[in-house]
């Protein structure tokens, strides 16, 4: 009957991975990830069911976390794009879970099947895809979003599951097999017992992240939207007061002209053009877009950057929601970035136009020193405090809404932020 023991077990290894990969984030595109794990963990564990095989469940047991465990946290943790807390706490978690139906179906086998293996068989067959139907169902999502938004907190939690791993693996394989000490099997159960509980709190307070998470983000785009409006009305308001006081210019100068003061006039014609210069720059048709890339623009040139703003975009109607987080978050980036470098290397360039059905925006700044990011990275806040870290999440998330792409980079000493969305109602002969 160990043919159904060996089953179960080969069973139990490839659904830790199944388990394992719902919740994993790799570094490369899911077909490579697929054809890394199957050359790598495919002979490691047709090695671990031979030493079963050959040595038996109570000598394997003992040398699993050497034989397995390590050598495939090794192998993920390189194809990982995660490589602290995060990725930790997904492997343990996945290993914890695999462990435990596997320890609860041996005991169960143990008290009633009389350690024939076919309950151990039938356990592992309905639990492990029970367990993946849930993790599928309703923990890959918010799992997903907590890992792309959370950034403290999971080293703690990783700690957290990688003890728990070990103490359920010691008690059930030290000094041997649990089911060969039965006088301590309670302490087993409850051990076993602990284990949904523990995992009950943590992701409660994950959860609690996440919804903390939403909602500063949530405050994020409101004051967006808070700047974008008063922006506009803060430009509405100086054209129109300049309409009005115009009148006022036009009288004095005739007044000058008729007189034949000829020096006065050109003095005050002057003083009328700075007057106007202190006008919100037109950089587009676009009011709403405008009114952000003004406010940013002067937000420039108060900290002394060379601002260079190309927007090749008419009256067309646009998703000035979305277009106004983008710029709005990335504008707020570069300007972070350029304040902390030398005024010589104060420089920003902002550009907008169309290519075909969709509309480019890139935005360039010079960085710090010794700054790298590959393309298709998204580089973690150095800032330190309350609501940072959501700028080019809400970039990333906004192109998303308009089936775009976002990339980011470095080269030749400048942070390059590249967004493509696509417009679906472009009128035609819009490209210039």
């Amino acid at each position: 009957m160990t043919v159904l023991r060996d089953l179960s077990l080969v069973w139990s290894l490839f659904h830790i991975l199944i388990l394992f990969m719902l919740l994993y984030r790799s570094r490369y595109p899911g077909r490579t990830t697929f054809i890394l794990t199957v050359i790598t963990m495919g002979p490691l564990i047709g090695l671990n069911v031979a030493g079963v095989i050959l040595y038996g469940a109570g000598v394997m047991g003992k040398l699993f976390i050497l034989t397995c465990t390590l050598p495939s946290l090794l192998f993920f943790w390189v194809i990982s794009k995660d490589k602290k807390g995060k990725f930790f706490f997904t492997f343990c978690m996945a290993d914890t879970v695999a462990l435990w139906i596997m320890a609860v179906t041996n005991v169960v086998d143990f008290y009633f099947g009389g350690q024939r293996y076919i309950l151990m068989l039938l356990g592992r067959l309905v639990l492990f895809p029970l367990a993946e139907w849930a993790a599928l169902r309703y923990l890959k999502k918010p799992y997903l979003e907590l890992q792309e938004s959370v950034t403290e907190g999971w080293s703690v939690f990783a700690g957290m599951t990688a003890l728990y791993y070990v103490l359920l693996a010691v008690e059930a394989n030290f000094p041997v097999v649990i089911t060969g000490r039965p006088q301590e099997l309670p302490t087993f159960i409850l051990i076993l017992g602990l284990m949904p509980l523990t995992y009950a709190t943590i992701f409660i307070a994950m959860y609690r992240q996440l919804l903390l998470y939403r909602k500063r983000h949530s405050e994020r785009i409101l004051q967006e939207q808070k700047i974008s409006l008063e922006a506009q009305l803060g430009n509405r308001e100086a054209i129109l007061k300049m309409k009005h006081d115009m009148r006022g210019y036009v009288v004095t100068l005739s007044g000058l002209l008729a007189a034949g003061e000829m020096k006065e006039a050109q003095n005050y014609l002057k003083s009328v053009e700075i007057q106007m210069s202190t006008l919100p720059g037109q950089f587009c048709a676009n009011p709403y877009i405008n009114a952000v890339v003004s406010h940013y623009y002067q937000k420039l040139q108060d900290v002394g950057a060379e601002c260079r703003i190309d927007m090749q975009i008419g009256e067309e109607e646009l998703p000035y929601m979305e277009l106004c987080q983008i710029l709005s978050n990335g504008l707020e980036n570069a300007c972070d970035a350029v304040k902390g470098l030398e005024p010589e290397k104060r420089k920003v360039s902002v550009q907008m136009k169309y290519s075909r059905d969709y509309l480019v925006i890139r935005i360039k700044n010079r960085c710090r020193d010794g700054l790298y990011v590959e393309k298709g990275e998204i580089p973690a806040t150095d800032k330190e405090g309350y609501g940072h870290g959501f700028g080019l999440a809400t970039v990333q998330e906004a192109a998303g809404k308009l089936e775009g792409e976002m990339f980011c980079y470095t080269e030749n000493g400048n942070f390059v932020l590249d967004v493509m969305v696509f417009l679906k109602h472009r009128k035609k002969g819009a490209d210039r």
